[in-house]
């Protein structure tokens, strides 16, 4: 059970990035041409294999696994904790949900403006867009990775999960060659953010010596209390937005 949750969290993280991430690449290859766009997403996934084989042994082999599970489920929690704040936010209307089709005409508008520097027949300008895009969207998904396959002493699961996520992306990106703005992203970082805290205090408890009674059924306890708190938290505030508004509505009229 806890292997299914792990490659499923990771797969919803990178799938998220990997949206925001297409978006970007999207927009540098419609105006500045597809090699550059191209070259800046193999040169971010280069960069990010290189900090996964990089920290990865380290975390494994040299980090004892007590001192690890407290520092990874706290790190969950934390991580965890914003990308559910701002789902929360979202889905109780306080917040803007992200648009994928704005993003991309404002990218494209912002790279139409910018001068052309070509070197070698490779246009930097769309080449460093592209591999900051890649490569700042999928340091998320390389953290969970890490974090994920530091614990559980083999990063083939949390590999996996991410994997499944960027193969199903970049086909549906060259295939569409627009924005995925029908991915219901909020409902994904909302799903994600839950399964990292709960992910956050089952490890972070082990690391503190708490002994779970049910195993690692306790991660599906968790997902359930967290679920219900943010449930109740967005009609909270879905309330209070509403009580702010009405003044104003009433003067209005």
């Amino acid at each position: 059970m806890k292997d299914i949750l792990l490659v499923a969290a990771s797969f919803l993280a990178c799938s998220v990035e990997m949206v925001e991430a297409m978006t970007i690449v999207l927009a540098v290859g419609v105006t500045r041409g597809w090699k550059a766009a191209l070259a800046g997403v193999g040169a971010g996934f280069l960069a990010l294999g290189v900090v996964v084989a990089a920290l990865g042994p380290t975390l494994v082999n040299v980090v004892p696994l007590d001192v690890l599970q407290i520092v990874v489920g706290t790190l969950l929690l934390i991580f965890g904790m914003q990308w559910l704040r701002k789902a929360i936010q979202r889905a109780a209307g306080v917040r803007a949900k992200h648009n994928e089709d704005q993003i991309f005409r404002d990218e494209v508008s912002e790279l139409e403006g910018e001068a052309s520097v070509a070197t070698a027949g490779l246009d930097w300008t769309g080449f460093v867009v592209s591999f900051k895009g890649v490569f700042l969207e999928g340091l998320e998904v390389a953290f969970i990775v890490l974090t994920f396959g530091a614990n559980e002493g083999s990063f083939t699961l949390s590999a996996i999960g991410a994997l499944v996520a960027f193969v199903v992306f970049t086909s549906l990106g060259l295939v569409l060659h627009r924005p995925l703005s029908r991915v219901p992203e909020n409902s994904i970082k909302f799903t994600v953010g839950i399964m990292l805290v709960a992910f956050g205090t089952f490890w972070g408890g082990e690391g503190i010596g708490v002994d779970w009674k049910l195993g690692d059924v306790t991660i599906l306890v968790a997902v359930a209390i967290y679920s219900a708190v943010a449930f109740l938290l967005v009609e909270a505030m879905k309330r209070r937005y509403r009580a702010r508004l009405e003044p104003n509505l009433e003067v209005a009229r």
